[in-house]
């Protein structure tokens, strides 16, 4: 989903982009993730590979480990040879989610689940072996047209169901790919400029909401009663992974860059609907 938009950030920009599926670089085989580098000599490499099966991670953890752990250690290693820069992705749960305003990208970790612990395995791999070429990128709520998401789900439930229970007692920011996608891009050019100082920023749209309000302003934006859409809470829908209940992430280091944070989740969800509309046919 990510990775999509981002290839197309990049051949706007008329940029040769290199992108390597999961079956032609197994980023857990140090040696094929070095000769990979060898190969293409990439001036930034960008880590969209992850174990995303939040749930399946509580039972399979050493092999979410071997993915989000030793992977990003891998890539970080090949950049090293190859004098890459490395922007990694990570996430909203390597914290407690516990929190009452919003975590600083300097705030103490403390993950409560199997997925989170394999992330921040990941993330301090890279700022190990990276202390001066790695980027950290933590993002949560992604949506986008090229993967399953949350919002064109909601979008093709409005069309099948009279109402909604969506949980109203989790808080994040609804992050649409190609906003990241776009700071992704910002970040490694200044990263390359030599104005982006390494280490950990925060990839997710600006405000807050919580699922129901989401889903409420999806509702609006399609001409749909958000009255449709009822409040629930997290015990209604219990999953092996503990959720956090609070995953919005600070953006203060974006200025060290010389950035802006990405902008409101509901200008960029104001944009996105028609396309994810269009490209899914979901109403």
């Amino acid at each position: 989903m990510l990775a999509q938009d981002l290839l197309s950030r990049l051949h706007a920009a008329g940029l040769d982009a290199v992108a390597l599926a999961r079956g032609e670089l197994d980023v857990t085989d140090p040696v094929a993730v070095t000769v990979a580098l060898e190969r293409h000599h990439p001036s930034v490499v960008v880590n969209c590979a992850a174990w995303t099966a939040v749930d399946d991670a509580e039972e399979q953890e050493t092999t979410a480990l071997a993915v989000n752990g030793a992977g990003p250690r891998n890539l970080a290693v090949a950049c090293r040879e190859t004098g890459a820069v490395l922007l990694h992705l990570s996430t909203d749960y390597v914290f407690a989610g516990d929190a009452t305003s919003p975590y600083a990208e300097d705030a103490p970790t403390a993950p409560s689940s199997a997925y989170g612990r394999t992330k921040l395995a990941g993330e301090q791999a890279v700022l190990e072996v990276l202390p001066e070429a790695g980027y950290v990128v933590r993002t949560a709520w992604l949506y986008g047209a090229g993967g399953g998401n949350f919002v064109a789900t909601m979008l093709k439930l409005e069309a099948s169901r009279d109402t909604l229970d969506v949980v109203d007692d989790q808080r994040g920011q609804p992050t649409w790919t190609v906003d990241l996608a776009d700071q992704l891009f910002r970040l490694g050019s200044a990263a390359l400029a030599g104005s982006a100082p390494a280490g950990v920023y925060h990839g997710t749209s600006s405000g807050e909401v919580t699922w129901f309000g989401l889903t409420q302003q999806i509702f609006r934006l399609i001409g749909a009663d958000p009255g449709r859409v009822r409040p629930t809470t997290s015990e209604a829908f219990r999953r092996p992974a503990a959720r956090p209940a609070y995953s919005v992430l600070g953006h203060d280091r974006w200025a060290a860059a010389g950035l802006e944070p990405i902008r409101p989740w509901g200008d960029a969800l104001a944009e996105a609907v028609p396309h994810l509309l269009a490209t899914s046919h979901a109403r």
